[in-house]
């Protein structure tokens, strides 16, 4: 079945936030940010006299209603929605000003002159060193902190080699969605509140709304159609949106929107936790790693956000490999910058790296092959218990073994390639290539969520769910589903009678958040359960037709019962059964790159990639899913990097300075296979998540990359241009051109030139 809804993406005709009409007499707004991380707001000018008349106001704190608070967000901590006497962090907002147009609002923002005052204040926290130096972190819920395994100190007794306080650094991510952040606010009787929003998060908007303004929830009514990208970045940071035009709407008694443009839009979003990691280790000559100790610092920004759920994610896909004793001290660092936000495997993806840095470490000291070292600390069944308890679910379940021989014969023979990379660098010299085989361990928790069916008296059916429809094609599985539960009562044919419509706060209550790869299947369950209960009121309608009249069709079945006022509407709150609702997700992945060693360009040749889908609701949509996760992967661990200036400012300028993946970085050639593992009864339809845990196999690139200069650094070495050891480096995230040249040590060609000469 195709994604639903395709069609009217391709032609346009999709309605997305910002297509709405303008309601009459609206107005738009545009944020004033501040420069500045710590300082005081003395006052807002414009350029120029023809800018400011273009004003039609400027909202700030003072316009929050008495009964109202300062509130932008409010997950594990409120995140105030402007700034009040002082600035916490460059991007922080100061004033939202409205005018006409977006083009207006968006140039008298810009020509905004903020008179700062800094003097007595204390110099802003810009780094995770800072934070440590000043004692700055943000507290993670006991219920949230991670579990140590075995002891450490024995580990490390058992050990016959050691590495000490090894350094590693992951930078930040931006989201890059289609869509920037939007959203339309409309006035509405009896002191109420339309908002639509683009958000993944409609429930938590409606709530911030309302505290923000002061009235009650029932007055606020958040209404999501589609999201055009979300990523995690229309979780948290999409609420600041949606509730200052209805702030600015409320005070101006107008409807209000807003487009955000990408520079702000940047600037705002936060992205993904860089994190800088300190790791000692000990393993056996054989390369068994016997102890693992990690000290983390997480750069969090100014509010906890989402933070507090990093540390048991990161440990989460760190555990993949079996460390013997594993031990941590993970702090999250509040600095004067903006707040991080979760993204597409938010902790997950970086903790999953860190693990094969380690184990490449390992291989490289050893002078072990990697694929050598990861097999032998690769989980047995009880090991993998031990690290994972219960969501490591029965033998069965446990694929990844399997995935690991099976992605090798995918790939055209593993063994083979890697004979044939060693016999290609031993021929070339300004182009080395590099091959890599990597495993994913990913826990993901399926959460509660709401779902409503409705069959209406022609036979058609409206279908509501909590999940948001944000490209994984939630619609698409939900509708297939719909289709498949109610065609129980005997009739076929009823995807086309199937409607799933918009999100709305104040018709589904309890929607939650859609993330974490499992909200596709939580709202399957939710509507399959509604499906459920109507059939069983359809059958006795059906058996009296069926001796009266025969066979009967689905419309005369529908019509039949709206005679006999059978209840047609269906609602109902799933939640996962605590034993359950825990599961891993594996996958392994084949990249083999090439590295120019005079640019540093790397080219992606090949990449094979195999994945546990559980029996897959919808391949199609599943494939789109993991090359997706997959191609965004690559951007995080090769090509984005998100640069800030001395004040904390983000500075990457759109696609002038900000690279993300396009067609010239994917594989060239791309396999993908999904392993349908058989039957799951403990998972909803017997399915798995596909939406994140793919992305972490973009790793295999980075580790690939890594081999190559490997085999550039030994050549240079033998030319006599490179000092020290060619095979123990780190190569942090992102691995850019001029890092990876760097790391090749070629500084120029004249060192090779040279070493021809002294031979």
């Amino acid at each position: 079945m195709t994604k639903f809804g395709a069609a009217m993406q391709a032609s346009g005709e999709a309605i997305f936030v910002d297509d709405i009409p303008s309601p009459p007499n609206c107005l738009h707004g545009a944020f004033i940010c501040s420069t500045k991380p710590v300082a005081r707001v003395k006052g807002i000018s414009f350029k120029s006299h023809a800018q400011q008349a273009e004003v039609l106001a400027v909202i700030s704190v003072k316009d929050i209603p008495k009964e109202g608070e300062n509130v932008g967000m409010d997950m594990f901590g409120t995140e105030p929605l402007f700034a009040d006497d002082v600035t916490r962090f460059a991007g922080d907002l100061i004033a939202f000003v409205v005018a006409q147009t977006q083009k207006k609002a968006n140039l008298a923002a810009k020509s905004a002159v903020i008179d700062y005052d800094t003097e007595g204040l204390d110099p802003p926290i810009l780094t995770v060193e800072e934070a440590v130096e000043r004692l700055s972190f943000i507290d993670v819920p006991s219920y949230l902190r991670p579990q140590e395994v075995g002891d450490f100190s024995e580990g490390m007794a058992e050990a016959d080699h050691k590495i000490l306080s090894a350094k590693l650094r992951l930078s930040s991510q931006y989201y890059f969605y289609m869509e920037t952040q939007t959203a339309l606010a409309i006035p509405d009787e009896d002191n109420c509140m339309v908002v639509y929003s683009s958000t993944q998060n409609p429930e938590y908007a409606q709530r911030v709304i309302s505290r923000c303004l002061g009235i009650p929830g029932h007055n606020i009514r958040v209404i999501t159609r589609r999201v055009g990208g979300g990523f995690g970045g229309k979780a948290t940071k999409a609420l600041p949106i949606a509730t200052v035009c209805a702030l600015a709407a409320h005070k101006l008694r107008r409807p209000v929107r807003m487009y955000m443009d990408r520079i702000t839009d940047m600037i705002i979003a936060g992205g993904r936790h860089p994190m800088k990691i300190t790791y000692t280790v000990g393993f056996k000559s054989d390369g068994k790693v016997t102890a693992l100790h990690l000290d983390i610092l997480i750069d969090a920004g100014i509010t906890p956000d989402v933070s507090p759920i990093m540390p048991n994610n990161l440990v989460g896909t760190l555990k993949k490999y079996n460390w013997g004793a594993l031990s941590f001290d993970i702090k999250l660092c509040k600095t004067n910058l903006v707040s991080r936000s979760i993204m597409r495997g938010p902790g997950e993806v970086q903790g999953s790296f860190i693990a094969e840095a380690i184990v490449e470490h390992v291989a490289s000291f050893l002078d072990f092959e990697v694929d050598y070292v990861r097999n032998v600390n690769f989980h047995t069944y009880e090991s993998l218990k031990l690290f994972y308890g219960d969501s490591s679910g029965e033998l069965f379940e446990y694929t990844l073994k399997f995935i690991w021989e099976k992605v090798g014969r995918l790939s055209s023979g593993f063994e083979q390639r890697v004979r044939n990379v060693e016999q290609f660098n031993r021929a070339h010299v300004w182009c080395k290539r590099g091959i890599s085989r990597v495993p994913i361990v990913h826990g993901v928790t399926v959460r509660a969520s709401p779902g409503k069916v409705s069959i209406l008296s022609d036979g058609s059916v409206v279908v509501e769910v909590g999940g948001i429809e944000i490209g994984q094609g939630l619609w698409t599985k939900v509708r297939q589903v719909a289709a498949y539960a109610l065609g129980r009562i005997g009739c076929e044919n009823l995807v086309e009678k199937i409607r799933i419509v918009q999100a709305d706060t104040l018709s589904l209550v309890q929607g939650g958040l859609t993330a974490g790869s499992t909200t596709s299947e939580s709202s399957c369950e939710a509507v399959r359960l509604c499906c459920n209960v109507l059939v069983e009121r359809l059958v006795v309608v059906k058996e009296e037709l069926n001796e009266e009249m025969g066979s009967v069709k689905w419309d005369e079945l529908i019509l039949q019962a709206y005679n006999q006022n059978v209840n047609m509407a269906a609602n109902t709150y799933f939640v996962p059964d605590s034993s359950s609702a825990d599961y891993l997700n594996y996958g392994a992945a084949v990249s083999e790159v090439e590295v120019n060693i005079l640019t540093g360009e790397t080219k992606i040749l090949r990449t094979d990639i195999v994945y546990d889908c559980g029996q897959s609701m919808n391949p199609a949509v599943d494939m789109g899913q993991i090359e997706g996760a997959f191609v965004q992967g690559l951007g995080f661990f090769m090509l984005e990097e998100y640069p800030t200036n001395s004040d904390g400012l983000v500075v990457a300028n759109g696609t002038w300075t900000y690279k993300i993946p396009t067609i010239d970085n994917i594989p060239r050639e791309f396999n993908v296979e999904i392993l349908n593992s058989g039957h799951h009864k403990e998972r909803i339809l017997s399915s798995k998540a596909s939406g994140e845990p793919p992305l972490l196999l973009a790793a295999s690139v980075h580790c690939a990359t890594r081999a190559a200069i490997k085999e550039a650094r030994k050549q240079v070495k033998e030319w006599g241009g490179l000092e020290g050891t060619e095979s123990i480096f780190q190569l942090d995230v992102p691995a850019t051109m001029p890092v990876v040249k760097q790391l090749c040590g070629l500084n120029s060609v004249e060192t090779y030139l040279q070493s021809l000469l002294s031979t």
